[in-house]
């Protein structure tokens, strides 16, 4: 398993080549994140995601101290990267316009987690949040409800019972990931917008 500080250098040479890369975090080698390096503070990284399609799947932030892997060059990658160019040729790369959001967005002032968080809880926006705890079993989907210096409150979906939305308290240092922008996200906030903010 590399050091956090040589998972660190890894990723700032990939983004200074613009590399295409994918990150580990999960104990299960099966499951990893596919990206481009976008930025990065002390404690999280922040990757314009790929799907197995070649389109951008939004943003994702990663806790550094999670990842034990970051792979470039392989088969699997130069995959992606094919479909990416069909992606792009056929004017599929980016359909929830994240280039667009990223022009205009700043993460290195407040870090990464607090702007990610700040911007979510003020727009209402959907955003999925893996935790320590959960992250190899179940991630979070919805909005945050509250928000403070440690701690936010997330009031989350339950795709098999949506007769109301549940609530979760999660301390800022047991995330563990965030994803923004992305098919998951735009999903969940269908979902919230029309049985829960309909009304």
């Amino acid at each position: 398993m590399e050091s956090v500080e040589e998972i660190k250098q890894e990723l700032v040479i990939a983004q200074q080549q613009h590399e295409l890369v994918a990150i580990y975090n999960f104990n299960d080698d099966g499951t990893f994140s596919v990206g481009y390096v976008i930025d990065m503070d002390g404690v999280f990284v922040l990757t314009l995601g790929i799907d197995m399609e070649g389109k951008i799947n939004g943003i994702t932030a990663i806790r550094l101290a999670s990842i034990h892997r970051v792979d470039k060059n392989t088969d699997y990658l130069t995959t992606v990267s094919i479909r990416q160019d069909v992606a792009k040729q056929y004017n599929f790369y980016d359909i929830w316009h994240v280039q667009n959001y990223l022009k205009k967005s700043e993460f290195r002032k407040n870090g990464i987690l607090a702007t990610i968080l700040q911007e979510c809880y003020e727009t209402k926006e959907a955003l999925v949040i893996g935790t320590k705890k959960y992250k190899d079993r179940d991630d979070f989907e919805g909005y945050i409800h509250e928000l403070t210096p440690i701690k936010l409150t997330m009031h989350y979906l339950k795709f098999e019972d949506l007769s109301s939305l549940w609530e979760y308290e999660i301390l800022w240092a047991e995330v563990d990931y965030l994803r923004i922008k992305g098919t998951q996200a735009h999903m969940s906030q269908a979902i919230l917008d029309r049985i829960f903010r309909s009304e």
